[in-house]
């Protein structure tokens, strides 16, 4: 009972203390109180408390997050929320560090699910004590989850051209060919239509992660393939890439990413799938120079560091720079 009327007083005083003059006087209730016997009822407060989530999910939506991530973030915080069964402003560093320790024992999570999760979570906490909601996060004690590092594997020539020759369809040599050159996103392609596509310039502009427009760029084998495939069409659907048969609606992420897992296996490759030629192409653009600031515009990235996960640096061109440059 102390602790939390040490913290009822705490949230009240926030809006007239920093954070050194709150620290200063949950140390002074707590030497205060510890003399005293504290006995009563707790009068719950009629008010109704505002919706925290609510408020921190439309934060995020101003900043630009997709409607996706933003589901994502409320499945994760109202799971813990149910699982805690209490207020907001008394969930502590313990209550959170022993959540996490049981989602992962009972859902038999990776490390990379339950960083994912403490991620989400500490940003919705920061959230909370950037708007004087609470005093400090209780998530700030809880350091990044140390997890293995994947070398996730690219596309090699062989396999590129083994695909391109196989194709029966125009269409599916087109969005290989597209996703190849671009290295855009398989979500930012199916969005695309017709006249977005400056066959001038090798160019079209995406909308990505956040609706952030970018421009992308694809090479001369790409534009005649685009241009076949789009002679060969008898749809009037404004849409970039359709389905094969009628009534030729637009294409969706799934119906990419399983013709290509089917078609990976009739050739014998493994894991065929959308994600890995933008991959390809990021690795590719390291090993023959090109700027890592350059590479992160040219696929989407806010923060460098996501780039830097993508492009893995060939061994065999280590080899090379070593003898180069050290001997």
């Amino acid at each position: 009972m102390k602790d939390n009327l040490i913290k009822d007083i705490i949230q009240e005083m926030l809006p007239f203390l920093n954070n050194a003059q709150g620290e200063k006087l949950r140390d002074v209730l707590q030497y205060t109180f510890a003399k005293y016997e504290i006995n009563g009822n707790v009068t719950e407060d009629k008010e109704v408390e505002q919706n925290f989530v609510e408020l921190f999910l439309s934060a995020k939506r101003i900043e630009g997050c997709s409607e996706k991530s933003l589901k994502y973030y409320q499945a994760t915080i109202d799971k813990m929320l149910d699982e805690l069964n209490k207020d907001v402003k008394r969930i502590s560093t313990d209550d959170v560090r022993t959540y996490l320790i049981r989602y992962q024992e009972r859902k038999k999570s990776s490390k990379v699910t339950i960083d994912n999760i403490r991620r989400i979570l500490s940003s919705f906490f920061s959230w909370l004590e950037d708007e004087d909601y609470i005093l400090k996060s209780p998530v700030r004690r809880i350091h990044k989850i140390k997890t293995r590092t994947n070398i996730k594997e690219t596309y090699s020539d062989e396999a590129l051209e083994m695909m391109r020759d196989n194709c029966k369809e125009v269409r599916d040599l087109a969005i290989i060919d597209m996703l190849a050159s671009t290295g855009m996103r398989v979500g930012e392609m199916i969005l695309l239509n017709r006249n977005d596509i400056d066959f001038n310039e090798r160019e079209c502009i995406v909308f990505g992660k956040g609706s952030k427009e970018r421009v992308v760029y694809f090479d001369a084998r790409t534009k005649i393939h685009l241009q076949n495939y789009l002679e060969s069409r008898k749809d009037n659907n404004p849409a970039l890439f359709v389905s094969l048969k009628s009534p030729h609606e637009r294409l969706k992420v799934g119906g990419v990413e399983v013709r290509l897992r089917e078609f990976g296996k009739q050739l014998g490759l493994n894991k065929v799938h959308p994600h890995k030629f933008r991959r390809t192409l990021a690795t590719m653009a390291i090993d023959k120079g090109m700027p890592i600031e350059q590479l992160q515009q040219l696929l989407g990235h806010r923060k460098i560091d996501t780039t830097l996960q993508y492009a893995m640096v060939k061994q065999s061109n280590v080899k090379i720079a070593h003898r180069k440059y050290i001997g």
